[in-house]
């Protein structure tokens, strides 16, 4: 059963640094095209801390995702969002997101908001987060599943680039789905 939102005042993850495990994690996003198919690509070059407190209040999470490694399975349309178009993986080659507050939302997850930093535009974000577990793996280090979901608007961010069809749709959604899979390690203590 699961309490009320924001009564939980300690983290679901015991305390230390985390470092996201980028081999067994994912950053992914979704977009419509032509406002009727939804088309996902992912970053393949990111990294990411959790700085866990007693107090979720004092929780940290910061993160950086290399622009330039977008992947939508189509190499011509990877081009473009890198082009000035979309990205403009040449004067802003990274993507970074740092914490604010976070906050409980029941017994599972919490929300974080943050600073996301995208195309030289930072603007505030809300992400969710499930916490999927912790466990020891196989060589003793203690690790933690997250999964996080939020979404942004591309105008946010000054990505306005699109073409109006003759249906009325746009070519490309400015509403942005946000999809991470994280398996953050216990860092030893100093």
């Amino acid at each position: 059963m699961s309490s009320s939102t924001g009564t939980r005042t300690a983290p679901l993850i015991p305390t230390g640094t985390w470092t996201v495990d980028a081999a067994h994690s994912s950053v992914r996003f979704s977009v419509k095209h032509m406002g009727i198919a939804n088309v996902r690509g992912k970053f393949s070059e990111f990294e990411g801390t959790l700085e866990m407190q007693e107090s979720l209040a004092n929780c940290r999470a910061f993160g950086t995702v290399n622009v330039a490694t977008i992947d939508t399975g189509e190499p011509q349309r990877d081009d473009h969002l890198r082009s000035v178009d979309f990205f403009n993986v040449a004067e802003f080659p990274e993507m970074t997101f740092e914490s604010t507050h976070v906050e409980a939302i029941d017994d599972e997850s919490s929300r974080v908001v943050g600073n996301l930093t995208m195309h030289g535009i930072t603007k505030e974000i809300t992400l969710d987060v499930i916490i999927q577990g912790t466990d020891t793996d196989p060589w003793g280090n203690t690790r933690a599943g997250l999964e996080i979901v939020g979404k942004l608007l591309r105008s946010d961010y000054d990505m306005k680039f699109n073409q109006a069809l003759g249906s009325g749709n746009m070519l490309v959604g400015d509403k942005v789905g946000l999809a991470l899979d994280i398996s953050a390690v216990l860092q030893a203590a100093p």
